[in-house]
């Protein structure tokens, strides 16, 4: 029989510190900076000067050198607090240790710059013609003296309106689709790189836009991963990044459900509280058994991540799953508050508009379900 999955001390007292900072400090603040465009450079400084942007890297590297369950654990609570807040801790955490592991300098200062605050990176895959196809690069990669010329463009792209750089895929080799694909890391400052923002619901502080080169020029200490290794190396982040998507919608319809909690307790309706009727409390135990099944496997799937363990069917699961459980918990918390819920003034909407966004990003149900099915089944799942 296998060990129960806890946490450990070390692991709760952490939990505890990142929870009283996010909810003291960014929650308070979040609905209104739901409603602007402009960047939470303040609060990611923030998040900076309590060590969660460099959790994961090595100490030796200048990180805190902290486990995966401590990143989930961190997401989860900052994602309670603000989602966007969340996407930024992951994102980050994914961003800086690929930086940091670079043997050129120049890489390794943008690590330093992006883990202190003082810089943005946003991951460069998607493309008009390719969504969720992420082999079919058709971003060109043309190998010059000293370097690569790269032209193309990519779109809903997460941070791009605010990115100082970009991790961009782009194909070496027309029709070798994955065996061809480099990474590339981009100045967006550079004159030939342009971009342009997209009108969102959610996710505004952050924005999503495009971003296109014009024969931007990438020096070869700008190289990330030579062809055929670019591929590989950011489906690898993926499996990642979509578990903690998980960990980061669970924090969010956790606060929602929290709030429906305490209403239902303190509304007074044909004498007694909203929450005797079993119309509401009921709804409120289903999505809590929902969030804490999302959890189990959100960590589970950390944990095999940590042992060297095959993952990505775990985190396809997630991918598809969690954002879909969030979503429903927060427009049930809606429903239960009533006209005061659909207020703009409570953040509900807010985190509805915003946990929408996460059952795209990182790869649609649908892509997730093939992978799924194609664990399940074989090849013969997608087969056409």
């Amino acid at each position: 029989m296998g060990t129960p999955f806890v946490l450990d001390a070390d692991h709760r007292v952490f939990r505890d510190t990142v929870r009283d900072l996010a909810r003291s400090e960014f929650l308070p603040g979040y609905l209104g900076r739901a409603a602007r465009d402009e960047f939470p450079h303040q609060e990611v400084k923030r998040l900076a000067a309590a060590g969660l942007l460099d959790l994961t890297l090595a100490e030796e590297r200048g990180g805190q050198g902290a486990d995966l369950i401590a990143l989930g654990l961190a997401c989860e609570e900052v994602g309670y607090a603000d989602p966007n807040l969340g996407y930024v801790l992951f994102a980050t955490n994914l961003v800086v240790p690929l930086l940091a592991a670079h043997p050129g300098s120049a890489v390794r200062g943008w690590a330093t710059r992006v883990a202190a605050g003082d810089a943005l990176a946003c991951f460069a895959v998607t493309e008009p013609g390719g969504g969720s196809d992420a082999a079919a690069q058709r971003t060109r990669a043309e190998r010059v003296d000293g370097g690569w010329r790269l032209t193309g463009e990519k779109t809903s792209v997460t941070q791009a309106p605010h990115a100082d750089v970009a991790i961009v895929l782009a194909q070496t080799d027309a029709g070798s689709r994955a065996r061809g694909i480099g990474c590339f890391l981009v100045e967006t400052a550079d004159p030939t790189v342009s971009s342009q923002r997209f009108a969102d619901p959610g996710f505004r502080p952050l924005g999503r836009g495009s971003v296109t080169m014009d024969g931007t020029f990438v020096p070869d200490e700008r190289v990330l991963a030579e062809p055929g290794g670019g591929f590989q190396q950011i489906m690898a982040e993926f499996d990642l990044s979509r578990t903690l998507i998980a960990l980061t919608c669970a924090g969010a319809a956790q606060r929602a459900l929290d709030l429906a909690s305490s209403y239902a307790s303190e509304r007074v309706a044909f004498g007694r509280p909203l929450a005797a009727n079993q119309g509401v409390s009921f709804p409120i135990a289903e999505h809590t058994t929902y969030l804490e099944a999302v959890r189990a496997l959100a960590f589970h799937t950390l944990g095999l991540r940590m042992a060297g363990e095959p993952h990505t069917t775990q985190a396809a699961m997630l991918k598809w799953w969690a954002p879909r459980v969030a979503f429903a918990a927060v427009q049930e918390a809606v429903v239960l508050h009533g006209h005061v819920g659909w207020s703009e003034e409570m953040p509900l909407q807010a985190l509805l508009r915003d946990v929408s966004g996460y059952q795209i990003g990182d790869g649609t149900p649908q892509i997730q379900k093939i992978i799924i099915a194609r664990d399940v089944l074989g090849r013969v799942a997608v087969d056409h």
